[in-house]
């Protein structure tokens, strides 16, 4: 046996995704496809108050309609529907009303289900909420966060407060930096500034759906999720199901951008109907549902005072949050501000750093992840201060930025935050940031603008980044009392002709698992990108993961994959050796060849498989399998950055904003496919944009969502967006076989400042310091009026996100 021709390289080929073809032609599989034999469906009732006592339930006409087989209310479930999980208690002492699916005794915002109807069709259903009358006693609704926060009325007055946790990070106590009220008042200056991170709803193009089937061995549950295998643990603690009696499946889902990392009442609702019926049942949400009941995002109120020294050397940072848990604690609600603790101080080497936050009930629908969970927040903050540091100096923002970052010769850096960052090198990425984008001459044009009073005003807004991805390592999480681990699972499957299968404990729904996994492996074991098929999102097949969010895909489940095919090298090797009659340790592996070291002889990775399979020829005790699996626990998170530059244009006359140019250089480590980077750096930058210029969620004062379909809440489309300018820079992660980092929410992380920075640097010469996003043309107009007038309101940000900042 001779060598044949090595494998050509797949990692790093911009291959289209495999996985397209089947969604965008039809073939695709959603979970409100499913139809199954006596199947049942589902619609909800929801309370059209925020917060009220429910005095009465009457069902009886809703009973009686035509198709209708059940009405179930909260206290029909009373002793089995338990209380909706949370998994990320972030104090000892941390606050939590209970959670019932179906609320029983009052509802804490409007949305809350408070009965259910099962029929025999979706119109039926529907129709039949109509008929169900229920009496409510109004209660008091605490909506404004900051007048929540100040316990003037408690939406649970059993808690004592409407304070849930406080959560503190202090470098001098945790031994990482300096003291802060040292630092400030020994500072130069000191600058201090509010912001406001408004509501954001999750607009995947999917609705939430959920099949639940109870007539077999198992119960089988079907849902547009992120995560089914945490789902299927959640539902077996919640309802007391045992584990192995449950498959959760996620079938091709339509995004969730973290919309769809929960367990939701819906679901847990569905499996009540089924097991209550005994037959299948569905429910899948209108869009308006997903609107009020699903989880909404952000909302945060941010105080950060930054010191530093004459020449713009930062001494210290001081943050307070109070932060928006909305009316109950979702799966992870309370962590979410917690993630972004450790990424304020941001690629700046701050001596001293002191962080609270205080999460804090309000009677609107609860919060929990949105494309880059706290990450996002803490970016915002750190690179307005900058640029408000810079303005206070009269430096340009670029050069404040340069006096402070960490330089590439100084990986591995320990932050004042008690991370280590592995690699990076943010001089190289903004380099060719601003030649890409062509700074000079853009700060050139501006100054003409300003000088000729043209109407239409130029600004530069600036981001540098970095984040971390890859919710990991476990014994980080369980410092920070998470009740999940950060490990992923993966197992690689050799069939007897060598094609491969790779079963994946990440779920994908959007990110192209599939393709990326499909390279990976394929030039790992030397075989045809086309031969390796991936498996993923069942828990019957894929039977241990963690699932996907928080950029942990490549970097941790990718990682899982890398090492399942190695463990496959090792067995094959065995089996090559002895049938090329040589020592295990002389067999070299390469490009699907197995070879005897210093010689031509070898053999191909598929004569291998076959000879397993056979087993006719295999060294004495060799089991015939070369089937491997893998458990990865990454050592570290990974540390994606760049640098964001945007030229906006704002009509002084209109406030209409307009974003030029935009420019972006990201680097996320070794790029497996630079097609599907690119398109998820497009993806991001939409979402960052969207809530900088156009995404809010906003209720009155009785808590009414008044932003409860896309006519209101405004998500822009192709044409609201530019062409992008995308780039890379590659300083590969040490903590990794790949030397892979995340790239799914870089550009939402680092786009929003971008973009505000830069409406900001257009207007300030007017006297505007801050327009509370999104910035969109009113607000902008408002602010440049009032400066101009010299009114003292002319920010256009009340840091309460009331109705003044709205208008």
């Amino acid at each position: 046996m001779t060598v044949t021709e090595e494998h050509a390289p797949e990692i790093g080929k911009a291959r289209a995704r495999k996985e397209d073809a089947r969604l965008i032609t039809g073939r695709s599989r959603y979970t409100d496809n499913m139809v199954l034999p006596g199947m049942l469906h589902l619609a909800m009732v929801r309370s059209p108050l925020a917060r009220a006592r429910i005095t009465s339930i009457d069902t009886s006409a809703a009973r009686s309609a035509p198709g209708v087989v059940r009405v179930l209310t909260g206290k029909d479930l009373t002793g089995e529907q338990g209380s909706m999980p949370n998994a990320w208690p972030v104090t000892e002492d941390q606050k939590a009303p209970p959670h019932p699916a179906v609320a029983e005794e009052t509802v804490n915002f409007a949305g809350e289900i408070v009965a259910v109807v099962i029929a025999r069709s979706p119109a039926a259903a529907r129709d039949a909420v109509e008929l169900v009358d229920v009496d409510y006693e109004p209660l008091t609704p605490v909506v404004d966060l900051a007048t929540a926060a100040r316990d003037e009325e408690l939406i649970y007055p059993e808690l004592g407060t409407n304070h849930s946790a406080t959560w503190v990070f202090d470098s001098a106590e945790a031994g990482t930096g300096g003291d802060i009220k040292e630092a400030i008042s020994a500072a130069e200056i000191v600058v201090e500034r509010t912001f406001r991170q408004q509501r954001l709803i999750p607009a995947f193009m999917e609705p939430r759906s959920t099949v639940v089937d109870p007539t077999g061995e198992q119960l089988t549950v079907w849902s547009a999720t992120q995560i089914p295998h945490i789902l299927r643990v959640m539902l077996a603690l919640t309802l007391g199901i045992p584990e192995s009696k449950l498959r959760v499946i996620a079938p091709d889902v339509g995004g969730g951008f973290g919309g769809k990392l929960q367990v939701t009442p819906e679901e847990v609702i569905t499996v009540l109907a089924a097991r209550h019926t005994g037959k299948p049942c569905k429910y899948t949400e209108t869009r308006s549902e997903t609107m009020v009941g699903a989880h909404h995002g952000r909302d945060q109120i941010q105080t950060l005072r930054i010191s530093a020294k004459a020449d713009g050397t930062v001494t210290g940072l001081d943050v307070h949050l109070v932060a928006n848990m909305g009316a109950y604690l979702g799966l992870i609600t309370s962590g979410i501000p917690i993630l972004g603790a450790f990424m304020y101080n941001g690629i700046y080497k701050f001596p001293a750093y002191r962080f609270e936050c205080t999460n804090v009930f309000t009677n609107q629908v609860w919060t929990d992840a949105y494309r880059g969970a706290g990450r996002p927040e803490a970016t915002f903050a750190i690179e307005r201060m900058m640029d408000e540091l810079a303005t206070e100096l009269g430096m340009d923002p670029i050069e404040v930025r340069e006096k402070n970052w960490i330089q590439h010769d100084e990986f591995p850096f320990a932050t004042v935050s008690s991370l280590e960052y592995d690699s990076g090198n943010y001089e190289a990425a903004t380099a060719k940031a601003l030649e890409l984008f062509g700074y000079d001459e853009l700060r050139a044009e501006q100054t003409r603008r300003r000088e000729s009073g043209d109407v239409v005003q130029l600004g530069i807004g600036v981001s540098t980044f970095t984040e971390m991805c890859g919710l990991a390592p476990s014994r980080v999480l369980g410092a920070l009392s998470y009740a999940a681990g950060g490990w992923e699972h993966a197992q690689v499957r050799v069939l007897p002709t060598g094609k491969v299968e790779v079963v994946t404990g990440v779920s994908p729904h959007g990110q192209g698992h599939v393709t990326s996994w499909s390279q990976i492996v394929a030039d790992r074991l030397g075989v045809a990108f086309e031969d390796v098929e991936v498996l993923h999102g069942d828990t019957q097949v894929s039977q241990r993961g963690l699932d996907t969010y928080g950029s942990r895909s490549l970097a941790v489940g990718g990682m899982a994959v890398v090492a399942a095919a190695d463990k496959v090298i090792e067995k094959a090797k065995v089996v090559a050796a002895h049938l090329l009659e040589a020592a295990t340790d002389d067999i070299e592996f390469s490009g699907g060849q197995f070879t005897v070291r210093g010689t031509d002889q070898g053999v191909g990775f598929g004569d291998v498989a076959f000879a397993v399979f056979a087993a006719h020829d295999l060294p004495d005790g060799f089991e015939p399998s070369l089937d491997s699996d893998a458990t990865y626990d990454p050592e570290n998170f990974s540390f994606p950055h760049g640098t964001h530059l945007a030229a906006m244009e704002v009509d002084t006359e209109t406030g209409q904003v307009r974003v030029r140019k935009y420019v972006c250089v990201d680097d996320v480590g070794n790029v497996i496919n630079p097609m599907i980077v690119d398109g998820q750096v497009h993806g991001g930058l939409a979402q960052g944009i969207a809530q900088a210029l156009f995404e809010e969620a906003v209720y009155d004062d009785s808590g009414t969502l008044l932003t409860g379909s896309f006519t209101e809440y405004l998500v822009p489309s192709a044409p609201d967006l530019p062409s992008f300018t995308t780039d890379r820079t590659v300083t590969p992660s040490t903590t990794n076989a790949l030397g892979v980092k995340g790239v799914g929410e870089a550009g939402t992380i680092a786009s929003t400042p971008a973009i505000v920075n830069g409406v900001l640097d257009a207007i300030r010469q007017f006297g505007v310091s801050d327009v509370e996003m999104p910035c969109s043309p009113s607000r902008v107009w408002h602010a440049i009026q009032a400066a101009r007038v010299g009114s003292g309101a002319g920010t256009g940000h009340t840091g309460t996100g009331g109705e003044e900042a709205r208008r």
